[in-house]
């Protein structure tokens, strides 16, 4: 014990502890006043439909959050997949403590931040309080309401999360395990859930009329691009560019990657068709159902799309493409799942799976490393689902010029305090590990242990059995 307390250091084992004080005495000094305004709620009496509808549209919004969160396990899985085997233990982490990191920072400060009520509509910022109107037992049921508030909460926190771990895999192999921890708590305790605020919490960006369905912005595009800002202030991986020229650092297990893929896109039906979060009657059951179709052609589109460009560019056709197009797909419909033709879907699949492939070359053009491309899928189709909303949506009021300058708004927001952050931690000396650490691995450098064992160990890969 006493060598574990020398190596942490006594500053951070106290830093930790104050950290702990203070969200408890946080969250008690938030409680009396809320937890006598719930008390003091009158009970309003629901009808028999009421009641149903209540219930009904309380658990599909708690099973769809269940499959938003699920998708950390499809994210895990495609980063592990597509990077060395070396730091497996370390991806694996991280998504753990994004989810865990962001669901007590979202509880304490995320989510009155993005939902601070009436008082804020067109703001720029506001503060609801801590908790689910407090960190008590919770709000009174009011069964005249659409559906409950911890649903609510489960299924934003999901989307929180999502936004987060996008940027793991843009940094992957060589951050260091702190700063990310440093960079997740502040991305879905305060960045996300301001910019979020602007659109889904009634802010300035809603009341001008910007649309975002699910996120293609306000969750894909500030993931993808904060993953930027962390890629270009640490630099490639050793051996990424040589004398300028990109050199591929393939993943270690396309297994892996593709059952990450599969998971994410079934995980998106909660994303997406679950965004409608009222389901009850005919209307609500096939407006969700109209957005899971929207959904599956244009994820289909893109990784056909991303297929065909590749193979032309490269002469043979390359499964990663098409992994990255089916995701490129998923985030472009995600703006306009709701309000866009058949036919549009399909276009604007296409338009991110050829997106998908040119973002990625573009990247290596410019010595940019992003080991899973979080940038080109998240962040440039992210911004192709905004503006495509204004052109193929339908929904009554919507402008490509709102649509444009939200989503630069928003992409400039995750983009700026993210470089802001990064190089802070930068100039502190903790962002990036030493070049002997990361040729070592991040599973042994930063966490002490291997997730294969050594004999199955190659410098970077893991070695085909019998190879």
């Amino acid at each position: 014990m006493k060598d574990f307390i020398g190596r942490f250091g006594g500053w951070r084992l106290a830093g930790l502890a104050a950290l702990a004080i203070t969200i408890t005495f946080f969250g008690l000094s938030l409680s009396p006043s809320q937890a006598l305004a719930q008390e003091e709620a009158a009970a309003v009496a629901a009808t028999p439909e009421q009641e149903a509808a209540y219930t009904f549209n309380t658990i599909v919004m708690f099973v769809c959050a269940v499959l938003v969160l699920f998708m950390q396990a499809g994210f895990a899985m495609l980063e592990v997949g597509m990077n060395a085997a070396k730091n497996t233990i370390n991806i694996l982490f991280k998504n753990v403590m994004d989810l865990s990191v962001g669901v007590l920072l979202f509880f304490f400060i995320g989510f009155g931040l993005m939902y601070p009520g009436s008082d804020y509509e067109g703001k720029w910022f506001g503060f609801g309080g801590a908790g689910i109107g407090g960190v008590e037992m919770g709000p009174v049921v009011d069964a005249t309401s659409d559906y409950s508030p911890s649903a609510d909460f489960l299924f934003q926190v999901a989307f929180a999360a999502t936004a987060a771990t996008i940027v793991s895999g843009a940094v992957a192999g060589r951050m260091q395990f702190k700063s990310y921890l440093i960079y997740s708590a502040i991305l879905t305790g305060f960045i996300y859930p301001i910019s979020g605020m602007w659109k889904w919490g009634g802010g300035w960006l809603d009341a001008m009329g910007f649309q975002d369905f699910a996120g293609s912005v306000v969750v894909h595009a500030v993931g993808g691009f904060a993953g930027l800002a962390g890629a270009i202030v640490l630099g490639p991986r050793i051996g990424r560019f040589v004398q300028g020229k990109s050199v591929a650092m393939p993943g270690h297990n396309i297994t892996f990657a593709a059952l990450g893929v599969l998971i994410l896109w079934v995980g998106w039906y909660g994303f997406n068709p679950g965004s409608q979060l009222t389901y009850w009657g005919a209307d609500n059951a096939n407006i969700t159902t109209y957005i899971a179709v929207t959904t599956t052609l244009s994820a289909a589109a893109g990784a056909l799309a991303a297929m065909l460009v590749g193979w032309v560019l490269f002469s043979k056709p390359d499964v990663t493409m098409a992994l990255n197009g089916a995701l490129a797909g998923l985030v472009g419909i995600t703006a306009n799942c709701d309000q866009v033709a058949l036919w549009a879907a399909i276009v604007i699949g296409l338009v991110s799976g050829l997106l998908v492939v040119v973002g990625i070359v573009l990247l290596d053009k410019i010595s940019i490393d992003d080991p899973v491309g979080a940038w080109p899928v998240h962040g440039l189709c992210g911004i192709w689902g905004g503006l495509a909303t204004g052109i193929f949506g339908t929904a009554e009021g919507v402008s490509f010029v709102t649509q444009l300058i939200g989503t630069a708004v928003i992409c400039a927001w995750a983009f700026f305090t993210m470089l802001i952050l990064f190089a802070i931690l930068k100039a502190m000396g903790i962002l990036r590990v030493s070049a002997e650490e990361e040729t070592r691995g991040l599973d042994i450098s930063e966490h002490g242990m291997h997730a294969y064992p050594l004999s199955q160990l190659t410098e970077d890969h893991v070695s085909p059995a019998g190879a």
